[in-house]
């Protein structure tokens, strides 16, 4: 029976999903998950070892590179083919679908932890600068996301008219402001808050408020309304 058999007893190929089976999926590193996926190794190296050496390639970023890698990338790693590329993608996107799957219960942002929670599996991943919008009904229920511009943060990106043209078309009666950095800092720059006070000024011309603006950077965020921004 699994529970008597010792981990370190099994074939190394075979250990995580052993240890998955017998401890429970949240008892696996990242690349034990890994080799769940690629099955098998190589002559020279067991699928345990291919798995870390995907890691270690991208080690700056860990997991979150793996989102943005092609299958073509991936096959080119020693051990990782084209039917092992795609199983990892696979697996990758259905997580990234799931993350952001509605809830068919209205989400609702109550403060920029909520609004952080809902933002950040929609940002965090991307490699490039992206500005968005969160439109809320007057009982802070969120309505929709859209991303408005991709592009360096500034006043020629992101244009009011834009963004309450969005909020009107919506019926909208709030907007929280989102965007992301790729570096992975997520303190906000001059054109941030420049930009910020910009949207700010037109939503009070045109009776819609700004409720928050969440940067998303790495694991973390900053919110402009805690930062005490909002003016």
């Amino acid at each position: 029976m699994i529970k008597n058999t010792m981990v370190r007893d099994l074939p190394e190929q075979e250990r995580p999903r052993e240890k998955l089976i017998a401890y429970g999926v949240q008892s696996l590193g990242n690349a034990e998950l890994l080799a769940i996926l690629l099955r098998s190794g190589t002559k020279e190296a067991s699928v345990l070892r291919v798995a870390e050496n995907l890691l270690s390639l991208y080690k700056e970023r860990g997991l979150a590179s793996i989102v943005n890698l092609s299958a073509v990338q991936l096959s080119r790693i020693h051990g990782i083919g084209p039917a092992k590329a795609a199983t990892v993608l696979a697996a990758v996107e259905l997580g990234r679908r799931i993350a952001q799957e509605p809830s068919k219960k209205k989400i609702v942002i109550n403060g920029p932890p909520d609004a952080a929670d809902y933002i950040m599996p929609r940002l965090k991943y991307e490699t490039k600068e992206k500005f968005a919008i969160v439109l809320l009904n007057v009982k802070n229920q969120v309505l929709s996301f859209r991303i408005i511009s991709v592009g360096i943060l500034n006043a020629s990106i992101v244009h009011p008219r834009e963004v309450m043209a969005e909020a009107l078309n919506n019926s909208a009666a709030a907007i929280i402001l989102a965007h992301n950095h790729p570096s992975g800092d997520p303190a906000p720059s001059g054109d941030d808050i420049a930009t910020t006070r910009r949207l700010i000024k037109a939503g009070q011309i045109m009776g819609i408020e700004i409720a928050d603006h969440i940067i998303v950077g790495g694991n973390g965020y900053i919110s402009f309304k805690e930062q005490g921004l909002m003016r």
